[in-house]
């Protein structure tokens, strides 16, 4: 009984080992990507084309790696003998000529050879690489005895034979690329057409990977043993086409699809189990299309949308079918977004898996994404605290829909544009009608609408007319831009005085034939290279012109002497656009400019330096305007090598008048909500600092709302008091706590100390007197030096104070 139970379990473990020989072989040719994958769970730098003897030493401790490199053995020996048998036959019939063995059998036996080689270590395969080319010297011998003419092409095809099987088995070791090769050349009856088949097998299964080497073999075989002269070239790219397209497979294919599709369109309800069966699941490597296919998988999305999604996931990442896939996941994103009905459903989309933006063909990723962006600026408007501030930020949304309709008639793909544009005026229609609705609520409550805008800079497109005063620096910048002697302009100020807010807002105060481009240099800076800042630098500028109210179309940079020598490439460039618009003059703003000291450092070159010089010296229609919170004293000393003829021009806070309109109009049709004794107060709070004015009244606003809310107030009596400035004050040094901390880490030692000082009451010393002209010109201290400028400032230091 034991003997029978040992004679099951081994037949039992030999049909699993020729089981799994036999899948291995069915991945290597039709599942290349599942078969790379299980390659990587036994060793994880072994890869299909990898000869799995090489990892010898490993044998040991890894025996899936030892049975895996087994089976690769055998199948690479046995596939070209079975191939043989087979194809033999076949052509005895199709060709009624007889097989000639005696051409074929030498390949072979070269072809055991060089297995036997691969499987030895170094001094083995010596010896057997040794004994191969002795095998070699003695056929030639006795095939030339044999017959002259005939013998030496023999001779060649077992010398060509053996020296493939020994480069191949070391190279590749896997028998894919290589038993194509020899069926077709065993096919063709010719032992040239042998070896020219296996070399082109193995070069197209190197190259393509081993199931593309079958084809590429089986195409050089045939067309070795079909003619010569012109026929044999016809012959060879017809079978060459036909393997590397996979034709041969490709037919049974498209009449098994067809069936598939058939059976889902008669039986609809259970068309996700008839795509289940599709060719691309049991063929990874289909490269022609395949009918009917992005069909199947759009209708299972609307019954299995799970299943769909893991079809479409499984084409993307495990076959030839990637083009179908994104075809299919923007279909489904058309036909989904033409019927949302509700804003909800817009700001839904970011939760769809389907919406696969990295898998889009290429050129359409610039219609989805926009979608997305969109979907995510009505779900940040949704969120808005009011009714009235919702309603204003799907302003934002309904403008992009706008231009994207604009953009998508210049899409020169016909059916997308028709298919998305029906959705942009979908979605309008959409956002416009919830905005009337918020409009509605908003004067229902009879809120307070909050306007004001306290973080970020200000920007035209969605702050319009909040920005207050400046006059005196956008005038004085206009003068000296078109002044015949151009001197380098330096807008200095403290943080969030305006400066960025400023420079966005140039173009719609000054004249038209000046042309102001902003670059940020905070993310410039990031570049490890000066190609990167120059080409950061050059997109940078060519995106500023298209923001600007009559946008202009800036002509590229030469790429290839971008990479030379990146700054005299930029020069060459300016001077072309200079050429482009020869009435206009260019106003070069580097905002953030500091940080190039950064780059300097970085780099270790002064290059990006010197190109500034160069523009200062010698391009005769750019201006150029820093803006930072230095004074050229307060950078380091090679900057005044390059910043010559400075003209600084100091962004302190607003003038009264321009704070008053700040807080009583910063928009238009604002209620008149403050009484003048709250002005005063939030006036003498805030001295007038931008943000800080901003952040007050953002503040005060949001206090009377939710009163309003809880009946605490009445609407339409509701006014602001200075016993409610009084009473934000800590709420906004809490809210305000990141501007705060920047100031008072910008400030050296001794500048903390001696603030630390006047806040306890000390009298300053004749010692102090260089700190407190440092701390008057930052606008932090009084001109007289004895107090604080900014009352919330003094609060802020007063309670981190308390805390050490």
């Amino acid at each position: 009984m034991s003997q029978e139970n040992t004679k099951e379990k081994s037949i039992a473990k030999f049909k699993t080992y020729i089981g799994e020989c036999i899948r291995l072989f069915y991945w290597i040719y039709f599942k290349p990507y599942t078969f790379e994958n299980w390659l990587r769970d036994i060793h994880p730098e072994l890869k299909p084309r990898d000869n799995p003897f090489d990892k010898q030493a490993e044998f040991s401790t890894n025996p899936r790696l030892r049975r895996y490199a087994e089976q690769v053995f055998w199948l690479t020996a046995i596939v070209p003998i079975l191939a043989t048998l087979i194809v033999a036959p076949i052509y005895t019939l199709a060709s009624g000529e007889n097989f000639n063995w005696l051409r074929s059998c030498p390949f072979l036996l070269g072809w055991l050879i060089g297995l036997i080689v691969v499987r030895g270590n170094s001094k083995t395969r010596l010896v057997t690489l040794a004994f191969s080319i002795l095998i070699i010297f003695l056929a030639f011998r006795f095939l030339s005895g044999v017959a002259g003419g005939v013998a030496g092409g023999v001779a060649v095809g077992v010398a060509v034979g053996v020296a493939v099987g020994v480069a191949v088995g070391v190279a590749v070791g896997v028998a894919g690329g290589v038993a194509g090769g020899v069926a077709g050349g065993v096919a063709g009856g010719v032992a040239g057409g042998v070896a020219g088949g296996v070399a082109g097998g193995v070069a197209v299964g190197v190259a393509v990977g081993v199931a593309g080497g079958v084809a590429g073999g089986v195409a050089v075989g045939v067309a070795g043993g079909v003619a010569v002269g012109v026929a044999f070239g016809v012959a060879f790219g017809v079978a060459w086409v036909l393997g590397v397209l996979r034709v041969y497979f490709w037919l049974p294919e498209i009449l098994w699809m067809f069936t598939c599709w058939l059976g889902s369109r008669w039986q609809p309800q259970s068309i996700n189990y008839y795509l289940r069966f599709t060719p691309p699941f049991f063929d990874e490597l289909i490269i022609l299309p395949l009918p009917f296919l992005d069909e199947m998988i759009f209708e299972t999305y609307k019954t299995h949308p799970q299943f769909a999604e893991a079809t479409l996931d499984y084409l993307i990442s495990y076959t030839n079918q990637q083009k179908l896939a994104s075809r299919v996941i923007i279909d489904i994103n058309a036909d989904t977004f033409i019927r949302f009905q509700r804003v909800s459903d817009i700001i839904a989309i970011t939760n769809q898996p389907i919406l696969k933006i990295s898998q889009t063909p290429k050129g359409l990723d610039n219609i989805l994404l926009p979608f997305l962006e969109i979907s995510q600026a009505v779900r940040a408007a949704d969120e808005a605290t009011s009714p009235y501030r919702k309603s204003e930020l799907l302003n934002i949304p309904i403008k992009d829909l706008q231009a994207l309709k604009q953009n998508l008639a210049f899409n020169r793909n016909y059916g997308f544009t028709t298919q998305f544009s029906k959705v942009v005026e979908r979605w309008l229609s959409i956002l416009e009608t919830g905005q009337r609705t918020l409009k509605e609520q908003a004067e229902k409550t009879q809120e307070i609408p909050q306007v004001y805008i306290a973080g970020n800079s200000l920007d035209p497109e969605t702050a319009k007319n909040r920005f207050k005063g400046r006059i005196d620096i956008f005038r004085e910048i206009e003068n000296l831009t078109l002044s015949e002697q151009r001197p380098v302009l330096l807008l200095f100020g403290g943080r969030r005085t305006g400066k960025t807010s400023a420079l966005k807002y140039l173009p719609h105060r000054i004249v038209p034939n000046i042309i102001p481009l902003l670059v940020d240099l905070q993310g410039t800076a990031a570049a490890t290279t000066l190609t990167g800042l120059a080409k950061n630098l050059a997109t940078q500028i060519i995106e500023a012109g298209q923001r600007l109210p009559r946008k202009i179309s800036l002509p590229y940079p030469d790429k290839e002497e971008l990479k030379k020598d990146p700054f005299p490439a930029l020069q060459t460039w300016f001077t072309n656009i200079e050429r482009s618009y020869p009435d206009k003059k260019f106003l070069l703003c580097l905002d953030e400019f500091e940080r190039l000291s950064e780059v300097v450092e970085t780099t270790n070159s002064r290059a990006p330096l010197n190109f500034i010089r160069n523009i200062i010296q010698h391009q005769q229609k750019w201006t150029l305007l820093f803006s930072g919170s230095h004074q050229l004293s307060e950078l380091p000393d090679y900057w005044s090598d390059y910043l010559i003829n400075t003209r600084a021009l100091r962004m302190t806070y607003l003038q009264e008048s321009e704070a008053q309109e700040l807080i009583l109009k910063p928009v238009e049709e604002f209620p008149a909500i403050y009484e003048d004794a709250a002005v005063d107060g939030i006036i003498k709070l805030t001295h007038c600092q931008p943000y800080l004015v901003q952040l007050v009244c953002y503040e005060l606003v949001e206090l009377i709302n939710r009163e309003i809310r809880g009946n605490r107030r009445e609407p339409k009596t509701a006014k602001v008091t200075y016993e409610d400035v009084e009473f934000i004050i800590d709420t906004v040094v809490e809210r305000g706590d990141q501007y705060f901390r920047e100031l008072w880490t910008s400030l050296q030692d001794k500048d903390r100390d001696f603030l630390r000082r006047l806040i306890y009451g000390e009298t300053s010393t004749q010692k102090d007197k260089g700190v407190i002209k440092k701390l008057m010109r930052k606008g932090i201290l009084t001109p007289a030096g004895n107090d604080f400028q900014v009352s919330l400032v003094k609060r802020f230091i007063e309670q981190l104070l308390e805390e050490e």
